[in-house]
């Protein structure tokens, strides 16, 4: 198979998703600053996770002196799904991938980077994916910078406003999916109501924050997966 190796071309295929990160990781930025974390704190989290979802669940959970057992399971429960994107990846990669290039392009295969990745009509070579994904974590850790840095120059009001725009961007990423598949929805309500319970009853308030955002996403997740399981499509 012809192997699409140009690290020209995955610059170029990588600015949208720059320009895209930017505006987010710039929210995070924010969010991470109104939290507590200091500009260092927010930057360093950013160019050594690369995880919005991750991320944003993470923040309370170092703010609020959760374990190191609450961080760890949270993001392995985000992010499990970066593991079976890697593997679907690994299967188009060209023969000048080595086993290190390999674990540095699985660092910044985000699910932009990966859609992109996956769309070319060839195999993807190692200078290529270097291209890929070298402009989206400069997007991403600059826009964290630049938010955490706004966050103590703004106004608190300004602040205040901004901060609501990472939990928009979820907001935009679930809706249409709520709107067209029933079952992701009606998980989706199970979430809520059960962060709703964790933060109101007097008996589950005991539960640590970060212990209860993963509960509440696997009892979720798992209650239509018994309900509504995805069924499998049948080979042609």
């Amino acid at each position: 198979m012809k192997e699409i190796n140009s690290f020209s071309k995955g610059i170029r295929n990588g600015l949208p998703i720059c320009f895209g990160y930017l505006s987010v990781a710039f929210a995070f930025g924010i969010f991470a600053g109104g939290s507590g974390l200091s500009v260092a704190e927010a930057l360093l989290i950013s160019a050594t996770n690369v995880t919005s979802a991750g991320q944003l669940a993470a923040v309370p959970i170092i703010a609020g002196g959760g374990t190191l057992l609450e961080l760890a399971v949270s993001q392995l429960v985000i992010n499990l799904r970066y593991a079976l994107m890697s593997v679907s990846l690994s299967q188009r990669l060209g023969g000048s991938v080595r086993l290190r290039d390999r674990f540095l392009i699985a660092f910044v295969n985000t699910d932009e980077v990966f859609a992109v990745a996956m769309a070319q009509n060839a195999s993807v070579g190692r200078r290529y994916l270097y291209g890929l994904i070298l402009t989206p974590y400069i997007g991403w850790s600059l826009g964290t910078l630049l938010g955490a840095v706004a966050g103590n120059l703004l106004p608190a009001v300004v602040i205040s406003a901004l901060g609501l725009a990472i939990y928009a961007m979820f907001i935009a990423i679930v809706l249409p999916k709520m709107k067209k598949h029933r079952p992701t929805a009606i998980c989706v309500a199970i979430a809520v109501a059960l962060s709703c319970a964790f933060y109101y009853i007097p008996l589950l308030q005991r539960v640590p924050s970060g212990f209860s955002v993963i509960l509440c996403a696997v009892i979720a997740a798992a209650v239509m997966a018994l309900l509504r399981p995805i069924k499998e499509e049948a080979d042609e």
